[in-house]
């Protein structure tokens, strides 16, 4: 995949970038309602869909108002029928909570009524808070996710699949309705390091990423990976794309600046919660709890400012081998000031990266 020089003048950047909105249905006040909440993002992906964005992402939970998304695919199929050349992300469809047999035959469903616009992003799972009440404990999702992966890719390809492994054992059975191609969807994998990255390549999976808190190193650990194991793939490995996590929102001054940093800094706080800490909720609602960095040190990784600033920072990403940046721009802002904010993307970014 080529990168093109096309820009003249101090943005100018080695480019080619997809972009993609997540849409990470954050409910922080439950009073808002959840039709709101799905109206909003629904919303939000027709306007993208206008304007030039390649893609849109939704990630999979339960029980908890953060990234609140537990029917993907049902979602993708609704992004679907309200856009006309949007491709729709499972960015992820977390597998160990899910019987392969009956999955199998959702996902063909859902590649169908998204007219071969689904894009299935796949991983192990996150919050331990949610893979436990879900009888999944994290321990067991390595394994769980290895065999499941297996097994729907099997479904996925043949006919007559029979199995016997540590989580899965049945007699011989055929998905209905039958996949429209064997190359859809294609599969996307959710990973973090380094040689899981370079692992998933060679198989020929689509790779999903982000170097946590910024961490430069990693960032560059994270690419040389993907680039290296595409490359021992020769024509095979062409098509794999990399796909980069940021959260991001362009401003119009200084203090909207400071006014959006604050926001995500309450976001993380939450998000840390059942991230990374103790996974404290009270029916639903994950608890703010104080977050390690301080408003200045969180800044340093997000992608937050005006939009020459936002350029900047995404043209080293794309020179750097990235070829799809996915923007996380739902973090509690107002749906009047996010809508705002795309349109800002699509006149001022965009076009430097097409």
């Amino acid at each position: 995949m080529g990168i093109v020089r096309h820009l003249t003048g101090p943005n100018a950047r080695l480019c080619a970038v997809k972009f993609c909105l997540q849409l990470s249905c954050d409910y922080p006040d439950t009073s808002y309602g959840a039709d709101r909440v799905y109206g909003d993002m629904l919303q939000q992906a027709s306007l993208a869909d206008r304007l030039g964005f390649e893609s849109v992402a939704f990630t999979e939970h339960h029980l908890v108002n953060c990234l609140m998304n537990p029917a993907p695919l049902m979602f993708a199929v609704k992004v679907a029928s309200m856009t006309e050349r949007l491709k729709v992300m499972t960015a992820v469809c977390v597998l160990p909570l899910h019987d392969m047999r009956m999955f199998a035959g959702e996902v063909v469903v859902a590649d169908t009524l998204t007219d071969g616009r689904l894009m299935l992003g796949v991983g192990r799972g996150a919050f331990e808070y949610e893979m436990d009440r879900l009888g999944v404990p994290m321990s067991e999702t390595r394994d769980r996710f290895d065999e499941s992966l297996d097994v729907l890719q099997a479904l996925l390809r043949e006919e007559d699949v029979s199995w016997e492994g540590e989580w899965y054992n049945f007699e011989p059975l055929t998905v209905m309705p039958r996949p429209v191609s064997p190359d859809r969807p294609p599969i996307m994998m959710a990973v973090l390091n380094p040689d899981g990255i370079r692992a998933c390549v060679k198989r020929g999976f689509h790779i999903q990423t982000t170097p946590l808190s910024g961490d430069h190193e990693l960032f560059r650990q994270q690419v040389d990976a993907f680039s290296e194991a595409r490359d021992e793939l020769g024509e095979a490995g062409e098509h794999l794309t990399l796909s980069l996590s940021r959260v991001a929102f362009a401003t119009k001054s200084a203090a909207h600046t400071r006014e959006i940093q604050e926001r995500a800094h309450y976001y993380y706080g939450r998000f840390d919660n059942i991230y990374r800490g103790p996974g404290l909720v009270d029916r639903g609602k994950i608890r703010e709890l104080p977050h390690e960095q301080t408003v200045d040190e969180l800044a340093e990784s997000l992608l937050v400012g005006p939009s020459s600033e936002i350029v900047d920072k995404l043209g080293e990403y794309a020179s750097a081998g990235v070829d799809r940046m996915i923007l996380n721009i739902n973090f509690g802002i107002e749906q009047e000031q996010t809508l705002e904010m795309i349109e800002s993307l699509a006149a001022d970014v965009l076009p430097h990266f097409a």
